[in-house]
């Protein structure tokens, strides 16, 4: 697996990428936002590792080029640890959040476990059909009818657990757990609100009376039929 590792400090960067080689990981490291962004234009890479704050820019500018070239998996490394930057890192399309200092095993856990979602995520059949909409998993598109709704990526990533467990009640801590596994941690309960909302806007033919996403009251959400 090759990884594109970003990090301006260069004593956190020799230890993770020590780390990462004797786990057999390919890594090519890369100081600033410029460096990282010719990394991305010479060849790909199955994972990266982004700091947020970089001398040139920040690792949300690096993150935007990987989603705009290629769907893989994006971990942010930080320093902050506040819920408005998991939020916004989460909106883009990150996958996970590693807030320093942090430990190498909880980090190389962290990997396998985007790692497994995304070999999962490609196992599935790339049309999904849910309560009305269809859902292309191949080029992370969904329609209502012939319009494209236009989602986040977090919003999407929320929309495949429903589609993929229609019909089922699913806890708020069911949905963290499987949107972002330990990251969970760093949401508060009113987050979690806040997006259902946005999608039933997006989804529902009513987001005041929704069909497609209900809420089952003292328990969580269920989608579909």
């Amino acid at each position: 697996m090759r990884i594109l590792f970003v990090e301006d400090d260069r004593i956190i960067a020799s230890g993770l990428c020590y780390s990462l080689s004797q786990e057999g990981y390919e890594v090519t490291h890369c100081l600033n936002r410029a460096e990282a962004e010719e990394a991305l234009h010479e060849k790909s890479y199955d994972l990266a590792i982004l700091d947020i704050s970089l001398p040139d820019g920040s690792g949300y500018d690096i993150c935007r080029k990987i989603k705009e070239k290629e769907d893989i998996p994006v971990i942010f490394l930080t320093a902050i640890d506040d819920e408005a930057n998991v939020v916004m890192g989460l909106d883009m399309g990150a996958d996970d959040y590693v807030t320093k200092p942090f430990r190498v095993r909880e980090l190389l856990s962290r990997i396998k476990s985007v790692t497994r979602r995304y070999e999962k995520g490609e196992s599935r059949k790339s049309i999904i059909d849910f309560a009305g909409l269809r859902i292309d998993t191949a080029k992370a598109k969904v329609f209502k009818g012939s319009s494209e709704i236009f989602l986040t990526p977090l919003e999407y990533r929320l929309l495949l657990i429903f589609a993929g467990n229609p019909g089922q009640v699913l806890s708020r801590t069911q949905i963290l757990e499987k949107i972002w596994d330990f990251a969970g941690d760093f949401v508060n309960d009113n987050t979690l609100t806040v997006y259902i909302k946005r999608l039933r806007e997006k989804i529902e033919d009513d987001a005041q009376d929704p069909k497609i996403i209900t809420t089952v009251r003292g328990i969580g959400y269920k989608g579909g039929c």
